[in-house]
């Protein structure tokens, strides 16, 4: 007697409703930098509800690791623009970042004002340490989503040599690994790739968005009206600021400057923090020696994407320029004029580039680059990680530079035993007792106001 075999249905379709109130609880809950945002959507959308398969979540995410910005709320915007279109993009997108920056807001405000007391000095002397551990959980987190296979690894090796030992421009290294997975994947064998597919075919649930699920149909008439509504909303804030203020300002510096980097800005926040920090306090002076680290911090106690921390940049470089408005009002102004135009940009890339690499993603060449690419960030995060440690365990440091050779080195003698004591009980917390990020950065702040009371 044969037995029946029970065929799992895919769920029903979400209510842009429901799908709603999810982006809301992944906004609120999106601690952890993209490691921990993008395990959260895995668990929510993939695990959970089966809103999307696995592979066509990893799909979308590789695109997003394409994109200049923050993968985890693109990747939000991607998901959400599937299940219900350009507003559902739009909610999603949105709501992954409000909840951190009314945070980050109030933070960057209570940092203006009370900064330069010796008691938040040792405050932020513990987060650091903090965010040193934290970044390095990130390097192993992403690594082991990323870097799967042989060529992976070598990939990302070869973009953190790239870029700590040469300091090669980000772009330029993100391009040859996307160059490298494209010729890798052609010089595939057929069966090797028949085999990858049906290896990953056999992995998927049925979910709502599946291979099964109808690709969306584009055209040059959408594609111009992307374009045309995106940009009017990019420039906005230029033309209705400048009617007000004038534009030889801080705030007209403000928004090309934050928006080249959301042009720029491959890998999210880990990607661009050190040239952001160079360039707002050797160039601007919007920030002082340190302060991009105290930002980072900030940004890592609060939900959303860690590239908030520009909205902190923002602040503080119009709290310090107010043009005669209240520099708490001006600094408001900083935070949300700079992160205008780092997110705008990021619905423009998703609402013009999705259509075209939905039709795309059975191409094997397109989805090997994308993976190469994914696995260069990890690289990338790396090269952070040890810029940060640098920054953290020494109070100075320096450039080696011969011929192509050019890398960042400590002065030894500025070690600082203290922030390395600190350091390790970060790691403890994270690694061997597996308290979350919260709690591991209250634990280092507290821990090294008691070091500065000493």
């Amino acid at each position: 007697m044969n037995e029946a075999v029970q065929i799992e249905a895919p769920p029903a379709h979400p209510t842009f409703a429901e799908a709603t109130r999810l982006w809301a609880k992944i906004g609120v809950l999106s601690f952890g930098g993209p490691a921990g945002q993008i395990a959260l959507m895995h668990r929510e959308l993939v695990e959970e509800r089966r809103w999307i398969s696995e592979s066509r979540f990893l799909h979308a995410l590789n695109f997003c690791m394409l994109l200049p910005g923050p993968e985890a709320q693109q990747l939000a915007t991607y998901v959400g623009w599937l299940l219900h279109g350009t507003r559902g993009g739009i909610v999603a997108g949105t709501l992954f970042v409000l909840p951190g920056f009314f945070v980050i807001l109030c933070l960057s405000s209570a940092y203006a004002l009370f900064h330069e007391t010796d008691w938040l000095a040792a405050l932020f002397f513990g987060l650091k340490a903090a965010v040193l551990a934290i970044v390095v959980e990130a390097v192993i987190r992403v690594g082991r989503r990323a870097l799967r296979t042989r060529f992976a690894v070598i990939v990302a090796a070869l973009a953190f040599a790239a870029l700590f030992f040469f300091d090669l421009p980000f772009p330029l290294v993100v391009l040859a690994a996307g160059v490298a997975g494209f010729i890798a994947s052609h010089a595939q064998s057929a069966e090797g790739r028949t085999m990858a597919a049906a290896k990953q075919a056999l992995a998927d649930r049925p979910s709502v968005i599946d291979s099964n699920f109808p690709d969306v149909v584009s055209s040059w008439s959408r594609a111009i009206g992307v374009l045309g509504v995106w940009l009017t909303l990019w420039i906005a804030p230029f033309v209705v600021v400048g009617a007000i203020l004038g534009f030889d300002n801080v705030y007209t510096a403000i928004g090309l400057f934050f928006s080249k980097m959301a042009v720029v800005t491959f890998g999210g926040a880990y990607a661009v923090l050190a040239y952001v920090a160079q360039q707002a306090v050797e160039t601007y002076h919007w920030l002082r020696p340190g302060e991009m680290l105290d930002g980072l911090a900030l940004a890592e106690t609060t939900p959303g994407p860690l590239v908030l921390v520009l909205s902190f940049v923002g602040f503080m470089a119009a709290f310090r320029a107010p043009l005669g408005l209240d520099p708490l009002l001006a600094g408001l102004l900083g935070a949300t004029l700079s992160t205008w135009v780092t997110f705008i940009p990021c619905f423009l890339w998703i609402f013009l580039g999705a259509p075209y690499v939905e039709t795309l993603r059975n191409n094997r060449a397109l989805s090997g680059a994308l993976a190469a690419i994914s696995a260069a960030v990890t690289g990338v995060i790396l090269n952070l990680a040890l810029w940060f440690g640098l920054h953290v365990l020494f109070s100075e440091t320096g450039r080696y530079a011969s011929g192509p050779l050019s890398m960042p080195l400590p002065a030894w003698h500025t070690f600082q035993p203290a922030a390395f004591l600190l350091t390790l009980l970060a790691v403890l917390l994270l690694f061997k007792l597996k308290r979350g990020i919260v709690t591991t950065l209250v634990v280092c702040a507290v821990a090294g106001w008691l070091i500065g009371s000493f």
